[in-house]
């Protein structure tokens, strides 16, 4: 056969390159819409992607031979013509292992594509620094039990983790956690080493993770531009800008509890004095309420939240300071990203019923009036576990731009043989 025929000239390679992109592009636009709006027809997956029909019948095809969907009958016609088919998202085609490290709880959760959340626990731990190698371990149990409990038939897709600090996201090391008494930690190399899962482990701040997951699914899931501030020891804020997770040049962006906001203020764990998170944190609030010495923790605001509920002034009071300052520092937030809305997570989610008031007169009095007509102020949707849904998120991120990786994903239990562990499989919470 004469060479000749097997040429190729850089124009065709070219195409053949940009036609491969476009099939990528146009697979993981359709499992997007699938993961995030669940089940749909094909007919409203033409609407919502701008795709033809042919195309969508070929690229559904090869979706369900990824095992990512599957077609069935449509239940009634929604107009002329055939029911269209309806296109289902198949959460064990590609599932994860999400965690989120908190000073006060760990939670793993096993969430397969679409949000589906297989199995999830969360404990509580003591108020204490726990060293990092000791905190892995924790994970590693309690992530054992979940994965080993996933049918045999379930795509093992990645871990995602959310931890309060500031975490460098490509590769996971942990620069600091005030609140944790952690610096330099190689957070995703110590549990990739301790899960032993064969897949690489994606770390994010818990902040972001909320703020992606109450975007895509909170209470306001067509918000362009949402904050998201959460309230443990410290306070967390995550942005989303015009519809994409604001990082910054290397993942450190919207460390907002470590901004000033009182420059005759307490020294912060930072390092710095000042910071929103002494104004308006944990310590803050009980200092309010006149807790005496240091004490923090669970028990303490269980204490203070049963007198805030029994009508106490002095607990009413110290939520009422507490959202003032709580509220400068939103009406900042608004003032420099103009969001449509922000929604308050962890401690603020709990206690939104005593803050509420005195967060929005806050919050109004520093935010410029444009941008506050155009505020929504609210507790978070998804409650206290908005970044463990976010770590899942992450967690199956890479799969969702390019379904094409679920060729090489496998069971579970075929990818990586558990490890011994006596610990039993927890009973499903739903997340």
């Amino acid at each position: 056969m004469s060479g000749k025929g097997l040429t190729r000239s850089p124009g065709s390679d070219a195409r053949g390159v940009a036609a491969e992109e476009l099939r990528r592009h146009n697979l993981a636009l359709i499992i997007d819409r699938l993961h995030f709006a669940g089940p749909m027809s094909r007919s409203d997956l033409v609407t919502r992607t701008g795709l033809n029909r042919s195309t969508i019948g070929a690229l559904v095809n090869e979706l369900s031979e990824l095992s990512l969907v599957e077609v069935g009958p449509a239940t009634t016609a929604s107009g002329p013509g055939r029911p269209s088919p309806i296109v289902r998202p198949r959460p064990e085609g590609a599932v994860v292992l999400a965690v989120e490290l908190a000073v006060d709880s760990i939670a793993v959760a096993t969430v397969g594509l679409g949000g589906h959340v297989f199995n999830h626990v969360r404990v509580e731990r003591p108020r204490k620094h726990l060293l990092p190698v000791d905190a892995v371990a924790v994970i590693a149990d309690l992530a054992r039990p979940l994965l080993g409990s996933l049918p045999a038939n379930h795509k093992f897709a990645g871990v995602g983790v959310a931890v309060v600090g500031v975490v460098r996201r490509s590769d996971g090391y942990l620069h600091i956690a005030p609140n944790l008494g952690w610096r330099d930690v190689p957070m995703g190399a110590l549990l990739s080493d301790a899960l032993s899962t064969g897949h690489p482990v994606s770390v994010a701040n818990e902040a972001d993770l909320g703020a992606i997951a109450e975007h895509r699914r909170g209470t306001y899931p067509n918000a362009r531009n949402l904050i998201y501030v959460s309230g443990e020891v410290g306070i967390g804020a995550g942005i989303i800008a015009d519809g994409v997770p604001l990082h910054g040049a290397a993942g450190y962006a919207a460390e907002a509890g470590h901004t000033l906001i009182n420059p005759e203020g307490r020294p912060c764990r930072c390092g710095g004095t000042g910071c929103w998170e002494t104004e308006a944190g944990e310590a803050a609030l009980l200092r309010h309420a006149g807790t005496c010495g240091d004490t923090t923790g669970l028990a303490a605001i269980a204490e203070l939240s049963r007198a805030a509920a029994a009508g106490e002034d002095s607990a009413l009071c110290a939520f009422t300071q507490l959202g003032h300052w709580l509220g400068l520092g939103i009406g900042n937030l608004i003032n420099l990203f103009n969001p449509d809305v922000v929604v308050l997570g962890g401690l603020y989610h709990r206690f939104y019923e005593y803050l509420e008031l005195s967060v929005v007169k806050g919050a109004k009095s520093q935010a410029l009036l444009p941008a506050w007509d155009v505020a929504t102020i609210t507790k978070a949707g998804l409650g206290t576990d908005a970044p463990l849904v976010g770590a899942g998120e992450l967690a199956l991120s890479a799969l969702i731009a390019d379904p094409a990786r679920a060729e090489s994903l496998r069971e579970y239990h075929r990818a990586r043989p558990l490890r011994e562990s006596g610990a039993p499989v927890p009973r499903s919470q739903g997340a």
